[in-house]
């Protein structure tokens, strides 16, 4: 596959793209659809960019989303005022680097972009379908996109992706041809279609078809349901929308004018927005397909003919990277949560992040640096499976070979840390671990390069979850002191709480909680009962400041002054048993006077 020329004189686009077209499916050998119809010539507009390579591994699908089309990237000609609608994504060094990755994007069945839809001619008649279009499914999208990737002798992707409806054709994938995909990213979609999205798409279509241009569908190509179809998207554009995004851009501010008209006219700016939104899609989308379309959303469901969501989403095979956003309320952040748990208790490599952004549901869109990189690191990770990919480019610390600490900023190569050294030692082989308060996964990739476990951390900062998945960690953004009630018993052998009990509020429902899903925990943390803090503190009087803990009173998140003596009598206290005590300094291992010489233990717990 050649790459396109690139004329525009960006060097990081795409360049210059067509649209081309398959058609299969022709007659006697028509697809059969969900609704148990038969669908047949049908054609197919997609197009690619990169270059497909030797062994045909490098295979990236874009889903595009309700509104999209195929054109993803790149513009047309060199006079085009717009893009294609993710070209802030997909080019050379981008979040989809087409200099590495071959890129697809098709028009979904059912679309009016091209490929075969309501406003395609039915060759039974010789005229548009309309509503004699068969209902048709994700499913049925996901299916016809799968005879496009064989027609370009692909047969496993590296990754598919998709957000809001995209994302839904990404999670079909993954379930319906779990062999053929290496990795998928879920973003701002949910694994099945809720209350208040069918109920606004209900609404959405309706406006159409009260129109009195409607005619059943059967409405010319330069009529139809315009204001109808305006109303729809107007109504859609809102839930894509957040209340801060909108009190910020719009407010209450009139449009032209210091004065209340004492019309029903459109006078306030979000109106006049809405207006404008409406009138340009309905010179770009046709009624029908936002029929057929948005029934098609309201009938995902990815546990539809299996017991369960963790038996649909259990069916996945490759790593699955899952972003929500905070501020998205038609696809609410406890929706990404429903896939990330499924998939984390079938034991996939899976990582989630909830982005913080006053964006809403079009975050997905407009949230690019974030996203690009998590983007990144996860198509770099499922094209090395199993390693660290971190983008520093160096080996983690303390590797034989590593530069000195002082001498790279890297963060994998920051200051030494003894309880680091000592748990690479204490964990077994291909351990499942899980690392609570991961940070931004020092401990991890030096697990995974020494020790090849299969790690996943847990971490409720956005910035460290964020450079996990760049780096190509799995990660899960949450908040251990809300418990782990959605992993099972013990699902990992190791559970790891490095330097991070002493900031925790709920020490005991997280050592509890840690002991229920792993069948060790390791728990390391500054030992206040060290010399130099009691020195520090009788001689001056004041706190005392650490190098693990450089913290003033006043700014410090430590909630608790523990030391080795206060740990052993709360272990006794929760009935926690206590395998090893480590007691450690700059040296390696205290065994005289621990408590006062030691500045950090490092404990191995389990079960009484």
């Amino acid at each position: 596959m050649e790459k396109n020329s690139n004329k525009s004189g960006d060097s990081r686009s795409v360049g210059i793209v067509e649209t081309q077209y398959f058609t299969f499916a022709e007659p006697p050998h028509m697809l059969e659809l969900d609704s148990g119809e038969r669908l047949g010539p049908i054609t197919v507009a997609y197009e690619t960019y990169g270059t497909l390579n030797a062994d045909r591994s490098n295979a990236v699908l874009v889903c595009h989303a309700l509104s999209g089309d195929a054109h993803a990237a790149g513009k047309y000609s060199p006079n085009d005022a717009k893009p294609g609608w993710w070209d802030v994504m997909i080019g050379p060094g981008k979040g989809i680097d087409t200099d590495k990755h071959f890129v697809i994007c098709s028009n979904f069945l059912g679309g009016c972009k091209g490929t075969t839809g309501p406003s395609s001619v039915n060759p039974a008649t010789g005229k548009p379908y309309g509503l004699d279009f068969p209902i048709i499914t994700v499913g049925d999208m996901v299916r016809v996109q799968h005879a496009l990737i064989r027609h370009l002798g692909i047969n496993r992707l590296l990754c598919v992706l998709g957000g809001s409806l995209g994302g839904m054709q990404a999670l079909d994938w993954a379930v319906r041809y779990p062999d053929e995909v290496a990795s998928a990213i879920f973003i701002a979609t949910s694994p099945v279609t809720g209350a208040q999205q069918i109920a606004f798409d209900a609404v959405g279509r309706s406006a159409i078809q009260a129109d009195p241009d409607f005619l059943e569908g059967e409405y010319g190509p330069t009529g139809g349901p315009r204001k109808g179809l305006a109303i729809a998207r107007m109504m859609a554009h809102i839930t894509y929308l957040s209340d801060v995004s909108m009190s910020r851009k719009f407010g209450r501010t009139l449009r032209n004018t210091d004065h209340l008209g004492f019309s029903f006219d459109s006078e306030f700016n979000v109106e006049t927005y809405l207006d404008y939104q409406g009138e340009q899609f309905v010179e770009r989308f046709d009624a029908n397909s936002y029929l057929y379309v948005t029934k098609a959303m309201d009938y995902f469901d990815i546990s539809a003919g299996t017991p369960s969501m963790d038996a649909s989403l259990g069916r996945m095979t490759g790593r699955a990277l899952v972003v929500s956003f905070t501020s998205d309320w038609l696809f609410p952040p406890y929706e990404s949560e429903k896939i990330v748990y499924a998939l984390a208790r079938a034991g996939r490599d899976v990582s989630f992040c909830n982005v913080h952004s006053d964006y809403g549901h079009d975050a997905f869109l407009l949230e690019v640096e974030t996203l690009s990189r998590m983007v990144s690191g996860a198509l770099a990770a499922a094209t090395t499976p199993g390693r660290c990919c971190c983008t520093c480019n160096s080996p983690c610390a303390d590797t034989p070979d590593a530069p000195s600490p002082t001498a790279v900023s890297s963060i994998f190569h920051a200051q030494r840390r003894v309880d680091y050294e000592m748990i690479v030692d204490l964990v077994d082989e291909g351990s499942r671990v899980l690392d609570i308060g991961c940070g931004r996964g020092e401990l991890l990739c030096q697990l995974m390069q020494k020790r090849n476990v299969r790690a996943v951390g847990m971490e409720v900062d956005e910035n460290a979850v964020v450079r996990c998945v760049e780096s190509g960690i799995s990660v899960i953004h949450a908040d251990i002191e809300k418990g782990l009630p959605a992993l099972p018993d013990q699902s990992f052998d190791y559970v790891l709480l490095s330097m991070t009990l002493q900031v925790l509020h709920k020490t005991d429902l997280a050592l509890q909680e840690m002991l229920r899903v792993g069948r060790k925990c390791i728990v390391s943390f500054p030992n206040f009962g060290h010399w130099r803090p009691r020195f520090f503190t009788f001689f001056t009087g004041k706190t005392p400041v650490t190098k693990h803990l450089p913290y003033k009173w006043y700014d410090t998140p430590n909630r608790h002054v523990v030391t080795i003596w206060d740990f052993r009598a709360f272990c006794n206290q929760l009935g926690i048993r206590i395998d090893r005590e480590i007691p450690l300094s700059g040296d390696g291992t205290v065994y005289f006077l621990p408590n006062l010489r030691a500045d950090e233990a490092l404990y191995v717990l389990s079960k009484k």
